[in-house]
């Protein structure tokens, strides 16, 4: 279910999937690479049975915050938005997705800091 608000509640985020709801900032309505990345949450989400999937997520945040000491750099580089700001375009990505898609970019990350 998409939901809208008039109010900045997120801050500077123009959206936020909270299952089951995908809340939009109301300009962003008819945005579909912003629903499609919400979208790829909602996947996330569901293969994560919910819970988990905001446990990691703050986890996963907190690791990136401490690595990179900045709010937005964390942020961006947890596996989760990583995987949807890689795919938000491909608005077919999701019906070619493998499970736990996001993986792929936890384990690119970790390669990345090998070499």
């Amino acid at each position: 279910m998409i939901l809208f608000t008039r109010f900045s509640i997120f801050w500077k985020y123009r959206g936020i999937t909270l299952w089951p709801f995908i809340i939009l900032k109301k300009e962003y309505l008819t945005n579909k690479v912003l629903l499609n990345h919400e979208k790829i949450h909602l996947r996330q989400q569901i293969e994560l049975l919910i819970f988990p999937f905001y446990l990691w997520y703050g986890i996963e945040f907190l690791i990136r915050y401490l690595q990179y000491k900045s709010w937005d750099k964390a942020y961006r580089n947890i596996s989760f938005e990583r995987e949807a700001y890689a795919n938000e375009k491909n608005l077919e990505y999701l019906e070619r997705r493998k499970f736990w898609g996001y993986l792929i970019f936890l384990i690119q990350r970790k390669a990345k800091h090998i070499n």
